[in-house]
């Protein structure tokens, strides 16, 4: 083979703690080499640097194979993120590799989306993805995306990533859907992650789809995580190691007064 038809290697890590699930994954250019996903019992900080380890191994590389790293941002906990993007942004300065920040709903919303369409056969058209992630107190870590049923890239951010309290932001999709045309209302919702505690709110987005508005339990996988990251890395993307923080969020001003009146 020609010397100058052989692509560079480009390779990476990805990882993120934000979730009860620690979600690890190698990729090849866009193809996944290896991922490994624990519960962790949210200790994170003491199964992080074994478990990248662990996946570096399956992948047959070192971290000094490694080009790049994707670490999710959140939000989700507190504690979780940090280490996760603490870590990422180590390795990155030390082997002097760039790094990107990744949406951790973005990469639930995916991985949720595709397990519910495994288990539910997809309506035609295009559809929302409304991840969701247990914050206390009828909160919760959620945005809003769109995909096509047909489809195999990652869903489209329709709203920012936010912490929000679960029941307003129900009344706020149901108006959303309200606004829009008959041919502009998405064909199915699919409602992802951290579902049980907030399955009788979400079921309120019911009367519009009936059986086209599917609940999903499920728990971040690092795979989509990895897809996200190798994108904006293949892309020649990056964010600054010394100024990417995790995306905590807050409230807004009404919901927090909100809460405090409850």
């Amino acid at each position: 083979m020609n010397n100058n038809d052989t692509k560079p290697q480009k390779r990476f890590l990805a990882l993120d703690t934000s979730t009860s699930s620690l979600a690890v994954s190698v990729m090849d250019h866009d193809q996944l080499l290896t991922e490994i996903n624990t519960s962790a019992e949210r200790n994170h900080s003491v199964y992080l640097h074994p478990v990248m380890a662990q996946a570096l191994e399956q992948a047959g590389i070192g971290m000094d194979d490694i080009n790049g790293i994707a670490v999710g941002i959140g939000p989700g906990s507190y504690t979780g993120i940090r280490i996760a993007v603490t870590a990422a942004k180590t390795l990155a300065w030390a082997n002097g590799v760039p790094i990107v920040g990744i949406s951790s709903l973005q990469a639930l919303a995916w991985g949720g989306l595709q397990a519910g369409r495994a288990q539910h056969e997809a309506a035609a058209g295009n559809h929302w993805v409304i991840p969701l992630l247990d914050a206390r107190r009828g909160q919760v870590y959620t945005a809003l995306f769109a995909a096509e049923a047909a489809g195999s890239k990652a869903p489209e951010r329709l709203a920012a990533d936010g912490i929000r309290l679960m029941e307003a932001w129900v009344d706020e999709l149901n108006e959303r859907l309200a606004r829009l045309s008959e041919p502009e209302r998405p064909s199915a919702v699919y409602v992802v992650g951290e579902t049980d505690i907030h399955a009788e709110a979400a079921r309120r987005l019911s009367t519009r789809f009936g059986d086209h508005l599917q609940l999903v339990p499920y728990a971040l996988e690092g795979r989509w995580l990895g897809y996200l990251g190798a994108a904006r890395l293949l892309a020649g993307d990056s964010d600054d190691p010394h100024t990417l923080i995790p995306n905590y969020t807050q409230l807004s001003e009404a919901e927090a007064n909100l809460l405090r009146r409850r």
